[in-house]
């Protein structure tokens, strides 16, 4: 089926040196002396390391426990002793260390228990939940945790999936031995991404630089019967980026504010995370390897596939460096940069180590002022104004670059290729959005400082408030009793005899309050005189005609002597 294939606004074409490399197979690399596996390896959050120094781990054990959705595990790439769970550099640009696991090889390369899956019975949140637990991220760009993508968003149907095999960058070749080598596992890989997104098509895009790649993939798709369409795409760097791709690919143009590409009915993964995705769905082995390609100022160019947390300098020995080698280059020459630390491990988005030195990459010559030709406008594929962006964060006036729209740099390096002034475009560029990421986070640091700040005084003023509050009711409470203590006093006192008559009582002004809440406190007070009264014993009911006759008596001699009848007499029953 022939594809109508566009074209993406700039790009460069650069020397490819590609023929370094990809004329030898794949070779296994050898056990190194000792393996540093960084923890963080993705986009995400920071896994979790479950070993801890002296504990002999298995080849494939977990080492790193993933820390939320959007993160992947990590697993010892060969059988051996930890030797500590320290920091120690990673391969960054800063140079800045990270937790790693240290593993000594023991040199048996002890698989643990490992097979298939039964991917009939599971859902697609199991198998995305088994791709995470299996440590699967993107291999072509920044490491994207492959779980993360596997989930269609649920209002846009799934319009094209993409297999990004352009592999555009210069010296790099891993991908298209990956091709050539095993594109029977890659088409399987495929197959369980079409499986779980249903998209309409399946798109393999592979440079043209690479026909034996892309005879490989077709003979491979026609094997597996698949309706999956391998696609020769122009070789013009960047094409393998991601919006670029897919605007050769289907003529949609990607937003430069759109993160997702899913949210147009478009998800893109590279060719080696197909592979990765099928060894552990197939066979059950998490990402502990990965091949790379060793090339530059070497006397053997070839790719190997190496262990996660090599050494790059034990790694590159295998390429047998010159001995005006001065560094290392991890990544292309257009988007990669020298390791600050030669020693630094591997990871799995290291795909190319280039052998630096003087003679293959000569000196820059010193900076020029910017002649506003507007050749690096012409050549940038996001149409953005890097001499714009460029003034601006000369400056320092980070602001200003964020309104060009610094954020949609994909730092390719085109504007700095074609740069006749030999400004370094794209180190600005970082630079710029470094500060920008420093600041945000040095506010972020102060708006939640202030937060907890605001926090603690609201709940010392809650606390004030409520203290006084039972103050007051316990202020309250005592009046109240006083009060009514006052009013019983008052109340005893008027039935006094010298008692003031109640109209020669002072005039006073009366709280009608005050005055309900006294005449309730004489209301209960009357009451309880009268409930006394009822509960006074009575002895001289039911009487004799003797005893009412003694009694008769006794009370005549008592008016004779001129005694007061007491209180608690009563009257008899007639006889």
């Amino acid at each position: 089926m022939l594809n109508k294939l566009f074209k993406f606004y700039g790009g460069v074409k650069p020397p490819s040196n590609k023929t370094l490399s990809n004329a030898l197979p794949i070779v296994q690399a050898p056990l190194p002396s000792r393996l540093v596996v960084p923890l963080h390896q993705s986009i995400g959050g920071m896994p979790r390391p479950v070993v801890q120094a002296g504990e002999r781990v298995l080849k494939g054990q977990l080492i790193g426990q993933a820390d939320g959705w959007l993160s992947a595990a990590v697993h010892a790439p060969t059988s051996g002793t930890v030797l500590e769970v320290a920091m120690h550099v990673r391969p960054h640009v800063s140079g800045l260390d990270s937790l790693c696991v240290v593993i000594e090889p023991d040199g048996q390369d002890e698989w643990i228990a490992h097979g298939p899956p039964d991917i009939a019975t599971m859902s697609p949140a199991d198998i995305c939940n088994y791709l995470q637990q299996h440590g699967v991220v993107g291999l072509g760009g920044a490491g994207f945790p492959t779980h993360g993508k596997l989930t269609a968003t649920p209002a846009v149907p799934m319009a094209e999936l993409i297999i990004n095999a352009a592999e555009c960058e210069p010296y790099i070749t891993c991908d298209d031995l990956l091709m050539r080598e095993r594109a029977d596992d890659i088409v399987r890989g495929i197959a369980v991404f079409r499986d779980m997104l249903k998209p309409q098509s399946v798109i393999i895009g592979v440079e043209d630089n690479k026909p034996e790649a892309i005879a490989a993939m077709r003979a491979a798709v026609d094997a597996q019967n698949e309706a999956f369409s391998v696609v020769a795409v122009p070789t013009l760097y960047p094409a393998g980026g991601a919006k670029q791709l897919i605007r050769v690919l289907t003529g949609k143009e990607v937003p430069g504010s759109m993160r997702s590409t899913a949210d147009m009915g478009v998800q893109v993964f590279n060719v080696g995370t197909a592979y990765a995705a099928w060894r552990a769905i197939g066979h059950g082995e998490p990402l502990i390897s990965r091949i790379v390609t060793l090339t530059g100022n070497v006397r053997q160019a070839h790719n190997v596939e190496a262990l996660i947390g090599t050494p790059m300098n034990e790694l590159l020995q295998l390429a047998q460096p010159h001995p005006d080698t001065d560094g290392i280059i991890m990544g292309g020459p257009m988007m990669g940069f020298l390791v600050p630390n030669e020693s630094a491990p591997i990871v799995k988005t290291s795909n190319c180590l280039i052998a630096h030195s003087e003679r293959l990459f000569p000196p820059k010559a010193p900076e020029m002022p910017c002649i506003r030709c507007g050749a690096c406008a012409r050549a940038c594929p996001h149409e953005l104004q890097p001499f714009e962006l460029y003034w601006h964060a000369r400056a320092k006036d980070f602001g200003k670059t964020q309104q060009y729209n610094i954020f949609d740099c994909i730092e390719c390096g085109c504007c700095s290729f074609v740069c006749p002034s030999r400004i370094p475009l794209v180190q600005y560029f970082r630079f710029a959005k470094s500060e920008i990421w420093a600041r945000e986070r040095e506010k972020k640091a102060a708006d939640e400082a202030k937060t907890r700040f605001e926090f603690k005084q609201f709940r010392e003023e809650r606390e004030k408030a409520e203290k006084a509050e039972k103050l007051a009711k316990a202020a309250a409470a005592q009046a109240a009793k006083k009060a009514a203590e006052a009013a019983a006093a008052a109340a005893a006192a008027g039935d006094a005899p010298d008692a003031p008559p109640a109209d020669k009582a002072p005039d006073v002004a009366v709280d009608p309050a005050q005055a309900a809440k006294k005449a309730a406190i004489e209301a209960a007070m009357a009451r309880a005189k009268a409930q006394r009264e009822a509960a006074q014993v009575k002895n001289t009911d039911d009487l004799t005609p003797e005893q009412a006759k003694a009694m008769a008596d006794i009370e005549a001699r008592r008016q004779q002597a001129g005694i007061a009848e007491p209180a608690t007499t009563t009257e008899t029953k007639p006889e």
